[in-house]
This record gives structure tokens, sequence and C-alpha cells, in this order.
């Protein structure tokens, strides 16, 4: 697990950002999920090689800074989210670089420079066990959906997709509640695990990402 630095600077930098987090969604519901500096409740799960994840600061922003070369593994948060008080989940990340020549749907392509889990656990059934995979995709299009190439039980979904906005923070937001009723089509109310990874490990590819602070909204 990656060491937690909790200078000043960063502790008064984390609580700047959680400030403006909270004044956005005055009156609404809010449970935060990824609160960096804070990983300590994340796990890593290895699937080939260990990517590399660090606490960085730019200013006043904290951010987990990601680094996959040829690697697989990502950090995985168990809790329960109640989507019906809070069914929006919100993000920021930022993609270095997109993988050219790869197709996503295939085994040898099923790489990514960021994604973020959402995970409906089957309990002791484990093969019904669902996930939605929102991902920077380089090659598939905005809004592209198709079942991962490994494990048709996660479903994929391309919120970002090729060099644009490469380099640069962009905030996002999705109804998890809506997303899970239309590819899974099951009535969830809950999810049970949140993951972040960036892998590499089918193309050879070296990639690196960075996120921001994940957090459920009821609005």
């Amino acid at each position: 697990m990656p060491s937690i630095a909790t200078t000043g600077h960063r502790t008064w930098a984390a609580l700047s950002i959680v400030a403006v987090v909270l004044n956005a969604h005055a009156g609404s519901d809010v449970q935060p999920v990824l609160d960096l500096p804070d990983i300590s409740q994340w796990e890593r799960q290895e699937f080939k090689g260990i990517t590399r994840y660090e606490i960085k600061t730019s200013g006043n922003r904290v951010y987990l800074h990601a680094t996959s070369n040829g690697t697989a593994s990502g950090l995985v948060r168990k809790i329960s989210v109640d989507l019906a008080k809070t069914p929006y989940i919100n993000w920021s990340w930022r993609v270095n670089q997109v993988f050219s020549g790869i197709d996503e749907t295939h085994r040898e392509g099923d790489d990514y420079p960021a994604r973020i889990y959402i995970v409906i656990s089957g309990g002791l059934f484990f093969w019904r066990t669902r996930a939605i995979n929102y991902v920077w995709a380089s090659q598939q299009p905005i809004g592209s959906v198709w079942p991962n190439a490994y494990a048709h039980q996660a479903t994929m979904i391309a919120i970002r997709s090729g060099s644009t906005n490469t380099g640069s923070w962009v905030e996002e937001k999705r109804n998890v509640l809506e997303d899970v009723k239309r590819y899974i089509g099951e009535d969830v109310m809950r999810i049970d695990a949140v993951a972040i990874m960036t892998d590499t490990d089918n193309t050879g590819k070296s990639g690196s990402a960075d996120y921001g602070n994940i957090y459920f909204s009821s609005y």
C-alpha cells in the first residue's frame, strides 16, 4: 500500500478541496469514497504486476498518481453506498496519454489509462457479482458500452475517449442508479465496493493517470 504523507500543506490543501465540494453540494447528502490524502481504507488488488499509486500535491490539489508499465493492479475500497440516497458518483481525473492501435473490446486490447469500477457483490454466489467500469478509452468512442473482454459480468462505459483533454483535469458525474438499471438490468439500490485502476498488462505499454477525490451525492 502506498505511503501517505500528512504534511501541514497537504492537510490544508485537502481541507480546502473538501470545503469546495461541500459548498457545491450544500443541502445534498454526500458520501466520500476516495478522500485524499487518506487511502488507508483502500486495498491493493493485483492481476499482473503492480501498478504504482502514490499521493502527490500540485498547488492546492491533492491527487493519486498511477503509473503502469505492462502491469495491472488496482485499489479497491469495500464500502456500502445507498443509491436511493446518493445515486450520483462524482470524480475528477487526468490522463496523460492514451494507447494507439488497440481494440478495447478484445482481450489483447483490454487496457485503460484510467478506470473506475462500481461493484455489486453477489455475496456467496461470486459468479453473480456485477460491475460497471467507467473508463477513459483510447479508441472506443464516448458513450460506447460493451462487455468486458474477460468478464461479461462487467460492463464498460466510455466516459472519455482519445487524446482530447489529455493532460487536463476533467470533472465527471454519473447517475449510478440509472446506469445499473440500464446496463445491468437490475433494480439494485446498493453497491458494495469502488475500485480504480490504470493498467497496461495486455498491450505491454506504459501509461499514467491521476485521480482526484471520489464521492457520492444526492444530486
